[in-house]
């Protein structure tokens, strides 16, 4: 039996996971279009053009499993690895801390936060 949750916690799950779903796509899409700004910005973190075409990949799938109510669970832990290199990748370049560092982390916040407020298996395992 699945127990109900009120509308406010509904919809602020809705809010927290669209918001990650909408940036996502929005960054997975524009790695296959290759504007000029993507593409300069991917090599000024030391990623050639053709590092665009997985990353984005990667990226959409991702967030499409996300996305689907039964695996979204394994999205956000394939987008918690995702976010980690990109961590990884701002540490690495000397980024500043809130603006760059720390964006992955306030993204998978909203992501995680938006699957633990809607879903109770996973308030079960991660209890606050």
């Amino acid at each position: 039996m699945v127990n109900a949750i009120s509308k406010g916690r509904l919809w602020t799950a809705r809010i927290f996971s669209g918001l990650v779903i909408l940036f996502m796509l929005f960054d997975s899409i524009t790695k296959f279009i290759k504007p000029a700004e993507v593409v300069e910005g991917t090599k000024s973190l030391g990623y050639a053009e053709h590092h665009l075409l997985v990353i984005g990949l990667l990226g959409l799938l991702s967030t499409i499993l996300y996305a689907i109510p039964r695996t979204s669970v394994l999205g956000a832990v394939l987008l918690t690895g995702y976010f980690g290199g990109a961590i990884a990748t701002h540490v690495r370049m000397d980024d500043p801390l809130f603006s760059h560092i720390l964006f992955p982390v306030y993204l998978a916040v909203l992501m995680w936060g938006g699957i633990w407020l809607r879903d109770e298996r996973v308030r079960n395992v991660i209890p606050f």
